[in-house]
């Protein structure tokens, strides 16, 4: 299915640069070769492209981050990171960017700041672990199918209809003439929406047949990545990992009340740049939050994992597989030191996100 996306882009671009450069035999030619063209364009092959406003990070800058990255990576069985890009997002994911797909981690920093040092790295893991070569969604021939076609549905998606119809006043010059060409606007408006249904309809559809002839693939990356997590962190943390995911829109909610917060009453009465403490107040508020929760049992005998423990879908199902699969001690572990020198060396990022933060506000 995704070579038949390939080749399609391919022949629509083909045959519309053959149209438009040779066809100026008949007058038609050469505007369905634009046509063409038009079309092949949002459907082209789009290597990743790391973010500008995100603060990157190289193994130069963070030594002691990277050793445990590189470590992690190799424990997972996937391919080291070129990068870590800082975001504030409560996300973790690699992003493959360039030609060469370089790996770039994409840390969101108040999902680190509030989880507990064996949980970042069971998240960790869980997020390289998913771009392992099983992964077929992850890959460069179906993932830039699936991109392809993305950015193609998004290209001839329905417009959005005015939200107010225009008050045209009956006694006013040229009235009528004004209301004759809303009329007008709004047919043409309709045929060139029953024009695109087509390929809007077709890109649609083989999107959806993708993704659903790879859900199997990204299920098992899936509980390949959880077992990474679990044999790197534990599978106590590992659990606690996915666990907390429900923690985003309380962190995002108290994230947002602490940049409006720092912007007004703070700033008059402290002498401390506003965004030095941020992620250690997110990390005191998840903290509070996680200690309002009850314990949940673990072990083989413990209930499964229902939708309102973590949503519902694929967070439940891996968290009961997690707790009814054999316990893994922790492989890897942060210590005091080793949580000082990677604090240390995300200073400066984190207080560029920070600043970011408190000038953007935060989208909930």
């Amino acid at each position: 299915m995704a070579g038949a996306v390939h080749l399609v882009t391919a022949g629509l671009f083909l045959t519309g640069l053959r149209l438009t450069v040779l066809g100026f035999r008949t007058f038609f030619q050469p505007w369905i070769g634009v046509l063409l063209l038009g079309m092949a364009f949002p459907m082209r092959p789009r290597p990743g492209r790391l973010d500008p406003d995100a603060p990157t990070v190289r193994e130069a800058d963070a030594p002691a981050l990277f050793a445990l990255l590189h470590r992690t990576a190799d424990l997972a069985g996937v391919r080291r990171v070129d990068a870590v890009q800082l975001t504030a997002d409560f996300s973790v994911s690699v992003l493959h960017y360039g030609l060469r797909r370089g790996r770039c981690l994409v840390l969101g920093l108040p999902l680190w700041a509030s989880y507990p040092p064996q949980q970042r790295v069971a998240a960790v893991a869980q997020a390289l672990g998913g771009g392992a070569p099983r992964n077929v969604r992850d890959g460069a021939f179906v993932g830039s199918a699936l991109r392809s076609l993305t950015a193609g549905s998004r290209a001839v998606q329905e417009g959005e209809p005015s939200a107010t119809p225009p008050r045209i006043n009956p006694v006013a010059l040229g009235a009528a003439a004004v209301a004759d060409g809303t009329l007008r606007f709004d047919a043409r408006s309709r045929k060139s929406e029953w024009l695109l249904w087509i390929p809007r309809t077709a890109l649609a559809a083989t999107a959806r047949l993708l993704l659903w002839l790879t859900e199997p693939a990204a299920r098992r990356a899936l509980f390949e990545a959880d077992d990474a997590s679990a044999r790197a962190a534990s599978s106590q943390a590992a659990l606690a990992a996915l666990r907390d995911r429900r923690l985003a829109r309380a962190v995002s909610v108290e994230m947002h009340r602490l940049a409006i917060e720092k912007h007004t009453i703070v700033r008059a009465h402290t002498s401390v740049a506003p965004q030095e403490d941020l992620w250690d107040m997110l990390d005191a508020h998840a903290a509070r939050l996680r200690a309002q929760d009850m314990p949940q049992p673990s072990g083989p005998d413990a209930p499964s994992a229902g939708p309102g423990s973590v949503g519902s879908g694929s967070y439940a199902l891996r968290m009961e597989r997690l707790v009814r699969a054999p316990q893994c001690p922790a492989a890897i572990t942060l210590d005091g030191s080793g949580l000082a020198r990677i604090r240390e060396e995300l200073h400066v990022p984190r207080q560029t996100v920070a600043q970011q933060v408190l000038r953007d506000g935060v989208q909930l």
